[in-house]
């Protein structure tokens, strides 16, 4: 059976609902919009069963909440939301203090925030399965870490705090629930960090002494009633004993969804399955029983309980002020509800919306609300779409927009307009709507030029190694951006008026015929592109440096330059260009010098069209499981001077799982030939003076063990080979190098750990390149991973260094000398170091790729 979709609140919010506020009201829209876009809900079209109605009527009436802590994606405990979000009907939320962004990809290329964002979709994916809302903290994911001090130091302790208040305040859950103990353990220190923050955010969250600039736009102080740490089946155990103590709570999250009839189970792994950056992608093929599932809960914080986390927390209507009575009236529309006819339970509602409507404006009620029209839009039969022909737009471009509204019951129901909050455009003609209809209208707006070119909010602006700069408060926490040009459909029914918010589409058609939406983009007018993303110098040496300029929009003409720091030239200072046709390009090439000394520094390229200025990349990324996505990052250049000398000219590259090492010897100097494993054969081996394998290729390839015994022989002939990092789980064969070596899990997490040099006198560490501490300054995230632990002794560790207060590794860099030629096998993040133009790791690889030569 198919998952079928509530008309709870999405976390993508493509869609959205909201009623005609007073003034009052409309103060705390801010605040509700955050919780309306972090939150899963079918889309407006979709159309939901009576029983799906119903059950969002249920939890209506059920105001529980509970808010999950972590550090990542794939944290989450996916039962236990799917049980509390649509067993259970509270409104559940997971809140992933990182995006995932220093994890590796078993999909693709995507490093770094580009895979940030790509997890942020898998985690929204997730959600809309399970029915829990997702929010996030600026903080960014900078890879393994063994330390949550250290953690904490790099993340800017104070600022992801608030921003974890800042979720609780407005989310304002009942009960938090961390993944992870705060007692430092054998965990990641990501995960420790994480309930550390989770519970001095507890303690504080209903202090209005502690971040007072939060408090406003309807944001109070809020305290929940405790704070636990789930210790059950699939998540983190407490420590020895804890599971048994007083201070434990069980509760039985096994059971079966009462719209669709699949167990809790099969859903939390379906959710969990859109994890597939990371390989979870096969959890969704196993089942999972009705029977019970236990979890434990350890108390951290706040009152006791006993029975259930939720202890004397009032889950009913009767905790608002006011708003006993609505409780009634919500529990007589469920008992009355007929599944095969929504649409007879419209007066009820309708009634309940008034007492709604009366009660004091206020952050849960307006989240309350917006459910409630959910539920009365789905009553009714009622849909609405905005469409578009195509989704990129530039910033003064005229809108074509196709408004449709729909109606499947015979309830009286007015269009009564529509308005558009970023032009202060609006349509106010009414239009009655006729049972099982579609009613349109073409309207056309201008997107205002002051519209900013789309580019998640987080990475707008540059950041620290360990946060985002978001400079928008009201967008801390969301998981993506707002939309573009949000637009608000206006109904009357019964005398109320019910307004929808939704944002414009554009419907295609992908390869297997279904229709695939995707929301308006904001784009430029021409986009720009380095030939690389690091350019080489020597010092004083000057290169010339290509950007393309490729038009969006036809007749795209204007002035194009570069900028860059002091001490860098570039000439000319700038250059005309005139694109006559859509994709259109045009290369534009510059003379750049770089300073006497070695450093390196971001050139940034610019056009001005008609007084406007634009620096943006075009970024594709496409997964079947996600939306697509456009990332428009400022088009920026890395210029790295160094003193760089190689030997050879030709290198074969084996690609791998994904990574530009293959870009970065380019760049060094290297003619680079792309191999397939049935291109190692000593006719195609013989004219290479090195192959470099990439990270994880014996992971991901299946065509590499047959053909090694030739690899090994070219090594023997006078070859090079050095093969990058693989992971010890999943090994397409078991040989990896021509003499035994094992691999574990060990890595090296400090980035900046000394290096002892264990041989010293090794041609890798001299030739050509005299390598010193200095090429292991200013390396981005770690050393090295999943170093080898046990080696022939044909190897020669090259290279020791370890974390603080651990053992030295010395497997990061094996290399054994194999007839008249070396094989080299590492686990130095080389895929990491030339992306972020570091020297050293530059130097050091020509030194390798140069052995015997």
């Amino acid at each position: 059976m198919e998952l079928q979709s509530r008309i709870i609140p999405r976390a993508q919010a493509k869609i959205g609902w909201s009623i005609d506020r007073t003034i009052a009201l409309r103060r705390f829209f801010i605040v509700v919009m955050v919780i309306a876009l972090c939150r899963p809900v079918a889309r407006a079209t979709d159309a939901q069963s009576g029983a799906a109605i119903l059950q969002d009527l249920k939890s209506f009436n059920t105001l529980g909440s509970v808010l999950m802590v972590a550090a990542h994606p794939d944290d989450e405990n996916t039962q236990l939301i799917t049980y509390l979000a649509r067993g259970r009907g509270y409104r559940m939320a997971y809140l992933s203090i990182t995006r995932g962004d220093g994890g590796q990809n078993l999909l693709g290329p995507e490093f770094g925030a580009e895979l940030g964002v790509i997890r942020t979709q898998e985690l929204l994916a997730a959600r809309r399965l399970d029915g829990g809302r997702q929010y996030f903290t600026r903080a960014i994911d900078f890879g393994f870490s063994k330390d949550y001090k250290k953690t904490l130091t790099i993340w800017d302790r104070q600022q992801v705090l608030g921003d974890v208040v800042r979720v609780i305040r407005t989310f304002r859950p009942d009960v938090i629930v961390t993944r992870f103990s705060t007692v430092p353990g054998n965990t990641h220190g990501h995960h420790t960090a994480s309930a550390v923050l989770a519970l001095d955010a507890f303690k504080i969250c209903g202090d209005p002494t502690a971040f007072p600039e939060q408090l406003v736009d309807g944001i109070t102080p809020w305290q929940p009633k405790r704070i636990f740490m789930n210790a059950g089946f699939g998540a983190p155990r407490a420590r020895a004993g804890a599971t048994t103590a007083p201070s434990v709570v069980r509760i039985d999250d096994g059971g079966v969804d009462p719209v669709i009839g699949q167990t809790f189970s099969i859903i939390a792994r379906r959710s969990r399955a859109m994890h597939k950056t990371q390989g979870f992608g096969n959890f969704a093929g196993a089942g999972g029983g009705a029977g019970p599932h236990q979890e434990a809960f350890v108390l951290l914080d706040g009152e006791p309980a006993t029975n259930d986390i939720l202890d004397g927390v009032d889950t009913t209507w009767g905790r608002i002020a006011n708003g006993a009575e609505i409780g009634t009236l919500a529990g007589d529309a469920i008992a009355r509800f007929d599944v095969k006819d929504p649409a007879a339970s419209v007066p009820a509602l309708l009634a309940i919306r008034n007492k709604l409507m009366a009660l004091p404006a206020d952050i849960l009620i307006n989240d309350e609300r917006e459910q409630f029209d959910r539920i009365l839009a789905a009553c009714l039969g009622l849909s609405v779409e905005t469409t578009i022909p195509r989704a990129e737009n530039v910033p003064g471009e005229v809108l074509q927009l196709h408004h449709a509204a729909t109606i499947t019951s015979n309830v009286a129901v007015k269009w009564t307009g529509v308005r558009y909050p970023a032009s202060s455009g609006e349509v106010t003609d009414a239009i009655p709507l006729q049972a099982s209809q579609t009613a349109t209208r073409d309207v056309s707006q201008t997107l205002p030029m002051k519209t900013a070119v789309s580019q998640p909010y987080w990475l707008r602006e540059d950041g620290t190694p360990g946060m985002f700069r978001v400079d928008d408060p009201k967008l801390i926490g969301r998981p993506e951006n707002p939309p573009a040009f949000p637009v608000e459909f206006d109904f009357e029914v019964g005398g109320q008026k019910l307004t929808i918010a939704d944002e414009p589409v554009q419907i295609a058609t992908d390869a297997q015929g279904k229709d695939v939406r995707r929301r308006l983009d904001v784009i430029p007018p021409v986009w720009l592109k380095f030939a690389s993303d690091v350019e080489l110098f020597q010092p004083k040496g000057t290169k010339t440096v290509v950007v393309q300029a490729t038009a969006s929009r036809v007749k795209s003409s204007g002035t194009l330059r570069l900028d860059a720091p002091d001490g860098w030239k570039v000439s000319p200072v700038e250059q005309n260009f005139d694109l006559a046709n859509v994709g259109d390009h045009a290369g534009a090439s510059f003379s750049v010098t770089a300073p006497a000394t070695a450093g390196s520094a971001s050139i940034t390229a610019s056009v001005e069209i008609n007084g406007a200025t634009y620096s943006n990349q075009r970024i594709e990324i496409s997964y079947d499981h996600i939306p697509h996505l456009l990332l428009q990052p400022a088009a920026k250049l890395k210029a790295v001077a160094l003193d760089l000398s190689i030997r050879g000219q030709k290198v074969g590259y084996v690609a791998g799982a994904g990574d530009s090492v293959a870009d970065g010897l380019t760049q060094m100097g290297y003619k680079v030939t792309q191999l397939a494993g049935a291109d190692l054969t000593a006719e195609k081996l013989h004219d290479l003076d090195a192959v470099v394998i990439g990270i994880r290729a014996f992971n991901v390839r299946t065509d590499l063990a047959a053909n090694l015994p030739a690899l090994f022989t070219y090594v023997k002939d006078g070859g090079t080979v050095i093969e990058q990092y693989n992971r010890p789980d999943g090994l397409q064969g078991s040989q990896l190098a021509p003499y035994p070596l094992q691999l574990s899990s060990n890595r090296v997490t400090d980035e900046a750990a000394k290096m002892t040099f264990l041989a010293p006198d090794h041609p890798a560490l001299n030739t050509p390149n005299k390598i010193s501490q200095a090429d292991f300054d200013g390396w981005v995230q770690e050393r090295g991973i999943y170093y080898p632990n046990q080696w022939d002794a044909h190897f020669t560790p090259i290279l020791a260094c370890s974390d603080a207060g651990e053992a030295p590794l010395d497997g990061g860099l094996l290399i054994a000398h194999d007839g008249k030629g070396y094989f080299v096998y590492t686990s130095l993040v080389f895929f990491r170091q030339l992306p972020a133009g570091n020297p050293g790791a530059y130097r050091l690889l020509a030194n390798l790729v140069s052995l015997g030569k």
